[in-house]
């Protein structure tokens, strides 16, 4: 069955209306007279789905336990916002709000917690209720997360300075294992190749099963809590956030292979200078994964989750 538009909103020049409201919005601070007289809006310009264009909607804003929120209601009608297939496909956006222009990054709850920030904004915006009960489709609310910290307010840190921390971590245990290697290389004379130091192999190999292990618990957390959290709330990033659990299939591939790169060498007959080539090799395949990652997940976790706390 089809279900029709309300009447108020056929035959209905959205795109004439909107363009007015910007003008007003922008040339009067924030301010816009008429129908919207009193109420609190905000510009939200997102990245066409289709053609890669910046977009601009003037949105009623709704702030909800100190969050803005902006609702996908269109009046009722029976198909979402195109703002809202924006952001769905990227979900980089830039707000501006009275004065003041931010960037943000625009989650989708969903579920229970919708259902919960959708009953919010009716107790303080109950026309959003009469919206719903007008269509079939649930009426999706975005949360707009600032990127970076209010005028004047300390920056927090976040869950993807944290996840960085851990990388940088990783790599200062890489450099190191490096220069492990690089201490049995320069002594890897023929006078010395008689006289090898186990104890610093040792120490390599004990430097080693920590770094692996640190490595295998961080991605697994990462593919256990933090991917799919992601996923959910940034649809756009889904399929960066797939490719990147897939690489983390690759990554355990060079966490072994290092482990037994290192097991496997043997004092005064092993090669140093092969390992360390080898050594150089997995690494920046590590790092490369890394990089891409950092690229990827950081901004939306900072703006969405405080970096964790152990004591």
């Amino acid at each position: 069955m089809t279900q029709e538009q309300p009447e108020e909103y056929r035959d209905f020049d959205a795109n004439a209306f909107q363009q007015s409201v910007i003008k007003e919005f922008r040339e009067n601070n924030g301010k816009v007279g008429g129908m919207f007289e009193g109420a609190q809006l905000l510009l939200l310009t997102t990245t066409g789905a289709k053609t890669g264009k910046p977009r601009t909607s003037p949105l009623a804003k709704v702030e909800i336990d100190g969050k803005t929120l902006v609702v996908a209601s269109m009046f009722g009608a029976p198909t979402h916002p195109a703002w809202y297939h924006n952001i769905r496909k990227n979900p980089m956006v830039t707000v501006e709000a009275g004065t003041e222009t931010y960037e943000a990054i625009a989650s989708i709850p969903g579920g229970e917690e919708r259902d919960k920030l959708f009953a919010k904004v009716v107790d303080v915006a109950p026309g959003y209720g009469d919206y719903q009960a007008t269509t079939t489709r649930v009426i999706p609310v975005v949360v707009l997360h600032r990127v970076g910290p209010e005028p004047g307010a300390e920056r927090v840190k976040g869950m993807g300075d944290w996840i960085v921390e851990v990388h940088d971590w990783l790599r200062k245990e890489l450099d190191d294992l490096r220069r492990q290697v690089d201490d049995l290389m320069a002594g890897a004379e023929p006078a010395t190749l008689e006289r090898p130091k186990p104890d610093l192999a040792q120490q390599m190999r004990t430097h080693c099963m920590e770094f692996c292990g640190a490595l295998k618990k961080h991605h697994t957390g990462e593919d256990m809590a933090v991917f799919p959290m992601l996923a959910k709330q940034f649809p756009g990033l889904a399929p960066a956030l797939t490719e990147l659990g897939e690489e983390h299939v690759v990554v355990a591939r060079l966490q072994g292979e290092i482990q037994r790169l290192v097991d496997g060498f043997v004092p005064g007959e092993s090669d140093p200078v092969r390992l360390r080539g080898e050594l150089e090799r997995l690494a920046a395949q590590l790092e490369t994964h890394f990089e891409y990652e950092e690229r990827t997940i950081v901004t939306a976790l900072n703006a969405t989750a405080t970096a964790p706390s152990f004591g």
